[in-house]
């Protein structure tokens, strides 16, 4: 098969989809793989990195995108690439449809395969190749969050993890998941007071046993998230349902029960988010404030350590991607049920009911081509 690796070109993406490592297991598997020149060195790979294991490089992301049969991808294409996508071309990335209708609405008139990253299942549930890119995020809320609790960012100007005979900055996790045990653990180490919540009480039960005993756990319920926002300090929003739109957790008059200086940091941004108010913002201008209330929800927010982050992500992604091209993603998805859950729009139709609903789109079952 011939793969194609774009630069990529979201604001401040730093991160590539293959490193020469993975370029090189295709190349072994008698792949061929175009990659578009400095792709790479976002995440320090440098050009003569990919040559050095066979790949070819390409000038321009239409060169990449003209000749390849499957393009491997990190973010979501974004409007200058829309036209680039072939009809009946794989394109393998994050998507994260139901929170943008309008990329959603461009690849179903591209025609192409459109298998997402974040609805790749396994059995028990759990999301192979949204959990390297969560744990880098769950672990970055909080270094964020805790950056802009200073007082010269707008912050509260609290110090995390406090200072003997000083408490520590009380910290509000929503959602137990990956994100959420992360940013427990890392917000943990640095001293915080910290509470989950989550609607599972296995999840809680087993968060109650595993983490130490600065972390405490409490269901989940409009009641109790807006007793806590009175006095804590930094919020994340860690709340995910595959495939589908964030729930609004946090609405816009909570605000007000705030204190002045609060962080809100929104790891679900790209599912629409789980605060009302949340909306999209960039590492070049991360954060905004309502209500005196400072929002970070950066929609990359990997793309900040695009090293550990590229290397995480080719460590989940390559298998799959060999599977693809060795087979086809017609045989290998009617073999491995995991990548066939990844499949959202096949050639026009939407095959992801979460994404259908999300826009009131006709849903296409996956039997019409698996």
């Amino acid at each position: 098969m011939i793969i194609g690796v774009p630069k990529e070109i979201k604001n401040n993406e730093n991160r590539v989809a293959l490193t020469p490592s993975g370029v090189k297991e295709l190349k072994r598997h008698g792949h061929q793989v175009f990659v578009q020149k400095t792709a790479g060195e976002g995440s320090g790979f440098a050009d003569e990195e990919y040559t050095s294991v066979g790949a070819e490089l390409l000038p321009t992301i239409e060169d990449v995108y003209g000749k390849a049969e499957m393009i491997i991808k990190v973010k979501e294409p974004i409007e200058a690439e829309y036209q680039l996508i072939k009809e009946d071309q794989l394109v393998f990335t994050y998507f994260h449809f139901a929170s943008h209708e309008p990329l959603t609405k461009a690849m179903i008139d591209s025609k192409a395969v459109c298998l997402a990253y974040e609805t790749v299942e396994k059995a028990d549930r759990s999301l192979p190749l949204l959990v390297p890119m969560s744990e880098v995020a769950g672990r970055m809320s909080i270094q964020q969050g805790a950056k802009y609790l200073e007082k010269p960012l707008k912050g509260r100007g609290i110090l995390l993890g406090g200072v003997p005979g000083v408490r520590p900055a009380k910290v509000m996790i929503l959602g137990g998941g990956i994100v959420g045990t992360e940013a427990a653990k890392m917000a943990a180490g640095m001293g915080a007071d910290v509470t989950i919540l989550d609607l599972s009480l296995p999840r809680l039960r087993y968060l109650d046993d595993v983490m130490p005993a600065n972390v405490k756990t409490l269901m989940s319920s409009e009641y109790n998230i807006r007793e806590m926002i009175k006095d804590h300090d930094l919020i994340i929003g860690a709340v995910l349902i595959p495939g589908a739109k964030a729930p609004k957790l946090i609405t816009r008059d909570m605000l007000k029960d705030m204190r002045p200086g609060t962080v809100l940091v929104d790891v679900a941004v790209d599912q629409g988010g789980c605060f009302e108010t949340t909306k999209p913002t960039t590492h070049q201008d991360p954060t905004y404030i309502i209500d005196d209330v400072v929002h970070y929800s950066v929609a990359n927010m990997p793309g900040a350590v695009p090293y550990t982050s590229t290397l995480a992500l080719t460590n989940a992604t390559l298998p799959f991607a060999i599977q693809l091209a060795n087979k086809g993603w017609e045989k290998a998805c009617k073999e491995n049920n995991e990548l066939k859950l990844g499949l959202n729009v096949i050639k026009g139709d939407v095959v992801y009911k979460g994404v259908s609903e999300a826009f009131d789109l006709p849903y296409t079952p996956l039997d019409k081509y698996i």
